[in-house]
């Protein structure tokens, strides 16, 4: 597979759309074509892209190496399994599925077809997130925020599966140790669904984490912070920014005009390379298949997040009910 590597788009509307505008940037791609169910947003997006409309998902598979699928989580297995058994390398936005049953057979089958199966945790690729890997090492306590004000984008799931689930992905790869126990508590605010949600985990090794998610904020904020015992680090998602905080001595300093302070602590502004994240998840996928490069995050923890999430969303129900 070269530059003649086909990829195809089913769903393309929120996040699809960015998928077909980053891959049509990409010189080792060719857009095989998109599919939605809408067939005027079919039309729109193919047009402004200069690709083909498919008729059907049938005829999409037939055509395509890989597939990138975009449309609500209730139809993710489904599609997913279509594509496994055309012998296409799938991208699948999260989460994986809606049950752990449907997840496991999805990902049995791509490991029995010798398949690439990835799933769209984009957070993954963001620059902060890929050095926050080497920085945080020892965490003692580690504090998440995913806030944003109410969209009806998402209409078929709650914010644990819309946003609080990249935090939980990241978290439980940042963290080197198993999971002892979690619990969550929520509340609806204006879906049928958990609106707010906070999930507390606590580590073998003894670290605490604490994530919160909330689509009904006033304000947008996307940070996580990592508490060591030499160091607070704090990352900032949008900016992809990194802020090391470390104790300094508490010598007096005096300056040049013979004013006396006291140094508790001094900051570092990391340097961070910022690119798309999105662009970044799509070449390690075709890189995935094409060069036999590792995913940096395997199927199974993949799996371990869902289950968390979907346990979680379980405790969440039972408090709002």
């Amino acid at each position: 597979m070269s530059a003649d590597f086909k990829m195809g788009f089913i769903g393309v509307g929120h996040m699809g759309q960015y998928h077909v505008n980053v891959v049509s940037q990409l010189p080792t791609h060719k857009i095989s074509g998109v599919f939605d169910a809408d067939p005027d947003r079919c039309k729109l997006i193919a047009d402004r892209f200069n690709v083909s409309c498919s008729e059907s998902i049938n005829e999409l598979l037939e055509n395509s190496d890989a597939i990138t699928i975009g449309v609500p989580t209730r139809l993710h297995y489904e599609i997913a399994k279509k594509a496994l058994e055309k012998g296409c390398h799938i991208l699948i936005e999260k989460p994986i599925t809606e049950t752990i049953a449907q997840a496991e057979e999805i990902i049995n089958l791509a490991a029995k077809k010798n398949l690439i199966l990835q799933v769209g945790h984009v957070e993954r690729f963001n620059g902060a997130v890929l050095e926050l890997q080497k920085i945080v090492t020892k965490p003692l306590l580690i504090e998440t925020k995913r806030l944003s004000p109410f969209s009806t984008r998402i209409s078929d799931v709650g914010v644990v599966l819309d946003l609080l689930i990249h935090d939980l992905d990241i978290v439980l790869n940042l963290v080197k140790s198993p999971l002892k126990e979690y619990n969550a508590f929520g509340k609806s605010v204006k879906t049928s669904f958990e609106d707010i949600a906070v999930i507390n985990l606590l580590f073998e090794n003894g670290t605490i984490a604490t994530l919160t998610a909330s689509r009904v904020s006033q304000v947008k904020d996307r940070t996580l912070i990592a508490m060591q015992e030499n160091s607070h680090v704090k990352l900032n998602y949008a900016n992809q920014d990194i802020e090391i905080h470390r104790q300094a001595s508490s010598a007096n300093l005096t300056t040049p005009d013979e004013i006396r302070y006291s140094q508790e602590s001094f900051v570092e502004n990391l340097y961070v390379h910022k690119d798309n994240p999105l662009k970044s998840e799509q070449i390690h996928f075709y890189n995935c298949i094409t060069q036999g490069t590792k995913p940096i995050v395997s199927n199974e923890k993949d799996m371990e997040t869902l289950k968390i999430a979907l346990g979680s969303i379980e405790q969440i129900r039972k408090q709002i009910c």
